[in-house]
């Protein structure tokens, strides 16, 4: 079986292809795809040939990790139905061609997947391409939960990322955070909390910090602007080395933290703060493309700062 799927073959070398499917096991799932998000953080450094090398890496690869779709196949070990509307969080499931091996990192962006049914994710099929979302507003719930982290009442970056983060932060009900962001064409948008320049806000007893703009030239700034004993998270990605002059962490007692990728609790609760209506996904999404325009697509989302999240629309494609 062979699918349409997004490749990328080298650093801004994206295309459209055909590349061939593993036969699914008993427990796997094959899933027609209709929305596919685009990331403006590990994608963005794929397609631009500046991510860190990690054992696995290597061209060609099909990018993505946020597709939405419709179970057409269910393996009788999968605990799925044709029919059902799911999340996928990637695939690795593509064989090789004349070339070599076609990676799945993360293996998304494709009009079929086929996967693991452990790996996928039930959604209500009225989602729609808010369904793709899933995975980065996880990212968000995974910052914020856990025992004895406290919420942010800065956060750094008002694109998709911090948005989350801010409406989560209300959604558990307590005060609302202050977003920095220096673009002011991203200041619209804020449901229940302000916006500001950095240089506007003159506070410095901040107790949690988070940064999800993902610059590496902040945490002497955000260092400064803690109270004593204060955190920051740093929920971006960052590819050039983190440092801070010490003297002012160690007079703040600063407190530094990771935080990484979703685990599964966070999708599932994620989805169902969604469904319940207490965190609303609407605004997120402000630029979507078919598929047979993804080179262009790809090209719009890492470039236009109007763009917070590009959408692949894969329903109806040949």
């Amino acid at each position: 079986m062979k699918t349409n799927a997004v490749i990328l073959s080298g650093p801004k070398d994206l295309a459209l292809g055909q590349v061939a499917l593993m036969r699914p096991a008993a427990g796997d799932v094959v899933v027609e795809v209709a929305h596919s998000g685009i990331s403006t953080g590990t994608e963005k450094l794929f397609w631009s040939g500046t991510m860190p090398p990690f054992p696995g890496m290597g061209y060609p690869l099909v990018p993505g990790y946020e597709a939405a779709g419709e179970v057409v196949e269910a393996g009788p070990e999968s605990g799925f139905r044709v029919g059902d509307h799911v999340f996928v969080p990637g695939a690795n499931c593509f064989e090789a061609n004349e070339a070599g091996p076609v990676r799945g990192l993360f293996g998304a962006a494709s009009q079929i997947l086929v996967t693991q049914g452990a790996r996928v994710t039930r959604i209500d099929p009225g989602f729609g391409a808010q369904g793709a979302l899933l995975a980065l507003a996880a990212t968000a719930r995974h910052a914020l939960a856990g025992f004895d982290r406290a919420l942010p009442d800065l956060i750094v970056g008002h694109g998709v990322l911090g948005r989350l983060l801010a409406r989560l932060t209300v959604a558990a009900g307590a005060p609302a955070p202050t977003v920095w962001e220096t673009n002011s064409a991203r200041h619209v948008g804020a449901m229940g909390y302000e916006v500001v320049q950095p240089d506007a806000d003159p506070r410095r007893d901040y107790k949690a910090i988070y940064d999800a703009s993902g610059a590496p030239d902040l945490l002497n700034t955000l260092i400064g602007r803690i109270a004593k004993g204060g955190e920051v998270v740093l929920a971006g990605f960052y590819t050039a080395p983190l440092s801070f002059n010490f003297p002012p962490a160690f007079m703040k007692e600063a407190r530094l933290r990771i935080a990484a990728e979703w685990a599964a609790d966070d999708l599932t609760a994620t989805r169902q703060l969604v469904e319940s209506g207490a965190l609303s996904l609407d605004g997120l999404i402000t630029h979507s493309a078919r598929a047979d325009q993804a080179t262009s697509a790809y090209e719009t989302a890492f470039t236009d700062p109007d763009c917070l999240k590009m959408i692949l629309d894969w329903r109806g494609h040949a």
